[in-house]
Parts: C-alpha cells; structure tokens; sequence
C-alpha cells in the first residue's frame, strides 16, 4: 500500500475511478488488525506485514468487484466505496493523525498504531 506524504485527509466522495481511501495497521491483544476504513474491511494475523499484504489484496479485490457493477447500480456502487467506518477505527484514526509530527507524516508511539496512509483508488 503505498503512502501518501501526510495523513491529513479530507474526504471527497469516492467512484470507482478516483477518491482516497484510509488504512491502519495496529496491534490489539496478540494479533495485528488491518483496517480499510472507507470500506469497513478488516484483516487479522500474526505478522503486521502479512496483515498489510491481505488488507491490500482485500481492498484490490474489493474496487474489482465494484468496477463489475458500475455499470448497473452506480448509486448503489457508491455508497459501497464511501461507508461510514466502525466508531472505533474511526477515533483511532482521529488519536493517531492527532499526534502525528506537524508535518503529518509520522505517527506518534502513543497512537498505538504500527502503520497507517491514504491510499489513492486511482492507484489500485
């Protein structure tokens, strides 16, 4: 997943040609989480880089199959691509790019997350 240079993120409506998605990667408990957050896909395992290689490949798979619609229900293909992410997720998100560096590139220790970016769905 590649990163976009600062997490500030400004949520435009999402097609399946353009938009921007956001994504984290954290621990909780003995596992690593993987979350797409636009998209309320979550992926657990054991190693945060297996967990950011399946959530890439979910979310691939994910836009694929909303490109296969489009063409019928193009409302109905939006509102997949633009949902209103787990409460949870979404404070996380919040914490995190709160204590971001002023740049907004690197996350703080204290956020409790390992990775995390806006991935462009231009890209994928």
């Amino acid at each position: 997943m590649p990163e976009c240079p600062s997490l500030v993120y400004s949520h435009l409506m999402n097609t399946p040609q353009s938009g921007a998605y956001r994504w984290m990667i954290f621990k909780d408990g003995d596992s690593w989480v993987g979350v797409a957050l636009e998209f309320n896909i979550v992926v657990t395992g054991e190693d945060p880089k297996v967990v950011e290689f399946e959530l890439q490949e979910a979310v691939i798979g994910y836009l694929e199959s909303a490109k296969k619609i489009k063409g019928f229900r193009t409302h109905q293909v939006n509102s997949i691509l633009n949902q209103e992410a787990e409460k949870e997720y979404e404070d996380k998100w919040v914490r995190a790019t709160q204590t971001a560096t002023p740049g907004g590139n690197v996350l703080s220790p204290l956020s409790g997350i390992y990775k995390a970016g806006i991935s462009s769905l231009a890209t994928v």
